[in-house]
């Protein structure tokens, strides 16, 4: 890492981990000295003497200053080395938003839900979005205001928690406030300006993707013995918001290129109720529905996908995707010869179905249906297991814990209607492998073969009912040799009923030289368990390619395909982890730095299209006539992740009021050491993971996101003010490994003024990104159709919605 490189991380900045180490002007809480729970199973440690690093954010404080309502994005414009991008034209990512810690997979990091594993989403993100080929849980399936705060591990920690802390874990912690209500109104709309001097970009309207969030949070005592129930009902609607290249410059291949159009409802609870003097039961119910509409990619009127008689001026496909998620953790503490005992079982499922409308299946001609249902997707993961904790009086305090889980997940695909994903003859008959190519349906204009299924997204061909269980074993201790000097341990054997065991282990320390400054350090190995959906998913699908509709297979891993070309039955990826690095903490001034180094061997990940001359090659000219393309799921990568995160927090009074001003960033940097390919396709290593594909994988996080965040309260009013740099971020397009699509660094400013009238009622007024920043415009590619999403940039950095105003009401009774 060069000198320029840290004076960047230290000087340039921007962001808001000061909402981790400030006071909380709602609940006069100080958040510098909570009990954290990740990365330490002794309950005596808080956020500064743990020996990983721990980021704990107040939730409530971060999105009142910030104006984000959902999870994502609220820790994307909070945590450094946390991103995650609103998609367009990607499919089910439109609805979902793909998120990496230190630019690793979005299935690379662990959610936790209250300590306990949340389940994974079943979408898998194929088209134009981070971390493609990977699945990964769904943190916006959480309400914002069922959140008490968000504790962010940025440490290996698969030795303890087991599949997928590749990168690090997430733990979510819900509300436990036991008496009264909070209640939260929030509008927020984009004010349109197209970036630069020549009107490049138009919208629809001058004021969009208007967004109304309510909610409301109840706490209230359930007996006398400290038992409480708290619950959250949130209700969230948001509208289209359009930024397409101007027709009257370029002629790109989308007209309605932005950010999707969404209805979410949620529900939560956090109960807990002593039943004895030495048994206490707790339960988190939850339950979200999500209905996204998003356009996909423009037919226009001559396409060989478009029947000019139903649409004379071509169209746009809509995809209306319903997700229904529900989580009901349920579990019992109690003591066991001075042990403390965890018994739990933690469920959870997520479906997700598909609706195309105004669409058409062009094989059926001007009789075709224009809306279809596509089928869908779900997974059911259920989590039973057991922890016990015990101190000992070894040395300064020897804490032991240990445990067992059982797993078990299911994933499920539905079938779509025939004609969703099926291509018809002229005779109206279902093609085959058999049909005479004389038979099938030609566009006149063209000449070209028309594709089936409903444009937009195809509808599922084949149900898929696939299950799988493992069972854990851990043991985690953490010694305090001195009162200065603490040493951890932890080993974990997991076993998996697909692909067999896998041993990690882990040890850190934490020396501290005075009570203000210490160093910390950490080693460890990890791995994660591929997926159920990355071993089981397929579909066939038309994509763009250049502008150009093209006939895809994606193969399942255990398809007669995938194994005709020697793809292998996927495996567990595995890492090496280190860490080093150092804390001080003074009255007004903390400063954490943590270098990391990663190595992830065998990951997981969507193959480029091997095209049908080397697949008849590959499978000796056995091939249905209907494949013209085909990728695949492979532990095909080695990469190789290194970083630091710097943490600076200061806090003063000035004047009569208190100023917190926080500087936060990270440098990573990641290069890909090796390609695996069958050996069927050997010498195709740059088709196996082109040019293309490794910007995908490189460009999940830019090369440094830095933050500064300054806060000042004085009296009742209370101001924020937000910068957020992100690094240049290079994609590569369909013209050849040197068809760069740079993405330059750029800035955005938020900020928030507000006024709490009384402890009862605050009233707060913002804007985010107020200079209007845009991620660098594509010009010389969007009329070529040659970026990945159709526009004229791509959903990188920090976006592509443009300024928004906002106001948030806060009151409680």
């Amino acid at each position: 890492m060069t000198i320029k490189n840290i004076s960047t991380l230290f000087f340039l900045g921007a962001a808001s981990f000061a909402f981790a180490q400030q006071k909380d002007s709602l609940s006069k809480e100080n958040t510098i000295d909570q009990v954290v729970i990740t990365g330490s199973r002794n309950n005596k440690r808080t956020s500064v003497d743990t020996p990983v690093p721990v980021d704990v954010i107040d939730v409530k404080q971060a999105s009142a200053a910030t104006g984000q309502v959902d999870v994502n994005q609220l820790l994307q414009f909070s945590a450094p080395s946390f991103n995650s991008n609103k998609q367009s034209g990607s499919d089910g990512a439109d609805a979902v938003d793909p998120a990496t810690l230190r630019g690793l997979g979005p299935d690379q990091t662990l959610v936790l839900l209250n300590g306990k594993r949340y389940h994974q989403s079943s979408l898998i993100n194929l088209f134009g979005t981070r971390g493609r080929g990977n699945t990964g849980s769904d943190l916006n399936t959480i309400p914002t205001a069922a959140i008490k705060r968000v504790e962010i591990l940025r440490d290996g920690a698969s030795a303890q928690y087991g599949s997928d802390a590749i990168a690090g874990v997430i733990n979510v912690i819900l509300n436990d406030r036991n008496h009264g209500f909070e209640g939260n109104a929030f509008y927020g709309v984009n004010v349109f300006g197209s970036p630069g001097k020549n009107n490049d970009v138009v919208s629809d309207k001058k004021l969009d993707g208007g967004t109304l969030d309510f909610s409301g949070n109840y706490g209230t005592k359930i007996g006398n013995k400290g038992g409480f129930g708290n619950f959250t009902l949130e209700f969230m609607n948001k509208d289209y918001a359009f930024r397409n290249a101007n027709p009257a410059i370029y002629t790109a291949p989308r007209q309605r290129f932005g950010d999707a159009k969404a209805q979410n409802i949620y529900f939560f609870g956090n109960i807990e109720v002593p039943l004895s003097d030495n048994l206490k039961f707790y339960s988190q119910p939850g339950y979200s529905f999500r209905h996204t509409n998003a356009y996909a990619w423009t037919r226009s009127a001559d396409a060989d996908g478009n029947i000019p008689s139903v649409y004379p001026d071509g169209f746009n496909p809509v995809e209306n995707t319903k997700i229904s998620d529900y989580t009901f953790d349920n579990g019992l503490k109690f003591k066991v010869a001075d042990w403390n005992v965890d018994f739990y079982n933690a469920l959870g499922n997520n479906r997700f179905m598909y609706q195309i409308d105004h669409t058409i299946n062009a094989t059926l001609g001007a009789k075709s249906p224009t809306s279809f249902d596509a089928g869908g997707h779900s997974l059911l993961q259920n989590t039973t297991g057991f922890n016990a904790t015990k101190s000992f009086d070894v040395l300064q305090g020897l804490n032991v814990a240990f445990g067992s889980e059982f797993r078990t997940e299911t994933f499920k695909i539905v079938k779509g209607e025939e004609a969703s994903y099926s291509m018809y003859d002229i005779n109206g008959n279902l093609v085959t492998g058999s049909t005479d190519q004389s038979l099938l349906v030609t566009n006149p204009f063209s000449g070209d073969i028309r594709p089936g299924g409903s444009q937009g997204f195809p509808g599922y061909s084949q149900a898929v009912d696939k299950s799988r269980n493992n069972i854990a074993g851990y043991v985690d201790t953490e010694l305090d040799v001195t009162k200065n000097w603490i040493v951890s341990a932890a080993a974990r054997y997991e076993n998996y009923s697909d692909f067999g065991g896998t041993l990690n282990g882990k040890f850190s320390t934490r020396y501290a030289i005075t009570p203000q400054f210490a160093f910390r350090g950490s080693v460890s190995t990890g791995f994660r368990a591929p997926s159920l959906v990355q071993k089981y998913y397929s579909l066939q699908f038309t994509n763009f390619q250049g502008g150009q509709l093209t006939t895809i297979l994606l193969a399942s891993n255990d398809s007669s395909l995938a194994a005709a070309v020697g793809i292998p039955q996927l495996k567990q990826e595995t890492s090496d982890n280190a860490s080093a690095g150092f804390t001080f903490n003074s009255h007004k001034f903390t400063a954490t730095v943590d270098a990391y180094h990663i190595k992830v061997k065998n990951r997981i990940v969507l193959t480029g299209t091997f095209d049908r001359d080397i697949l008849l090659a590959a499978t000796g000219g056995n091939l249905d006539q209907s494949i013209n393309q085909a990728q695949f799921f492979s532990n095909a990568v080695d990469t190789e992740s290194n970083g630091v995160d710097v943490i600076l927090s200061y806090t003063d009074q000035i004047g009569e009021g208190k100023l917190t001003a926080t500087l936060a960033g990270n440098y990573n940097n990641m290069s890909i050491l090796s390609v695996h390919t069958s050996d069927k396709l050997k010498g195709l290593e740059d088709t196996y993971l082109s040019a293309r594909e490794r910007a995908f994988i490189l460009a999940s996080a830019p090369k440094t996101k830095i933050n500064l965040n300054l806060n000042y309260k004085i009296n009742k009013f209370n101001t924020n003010l937000q910068l957020v740099r992100f690094d240049k971020v290079t994609l590569v397009g369909y013209n050849g490994p040197d068809d760069y699509q740079v993405y330059n660094p750029k800035t955005t400013t938020d900020v928030s003024v507000g006024y709490e009238f009384n402890k009862h009622f605050t009233w707060i007024l913002g804007g985010k990104n107020i200079f209007n920043r845009y991620p660098t415009k594509q010009i010389g590619s969007v009329s070529d159709g040659n970026t990945e999403s159709g526009g004229i940039f791509d959903p990188v950095q920090m976006g592509f919605a443009g300024r928004q105003a906002f106001t948030r009401i806060m009151f409680n009774f």
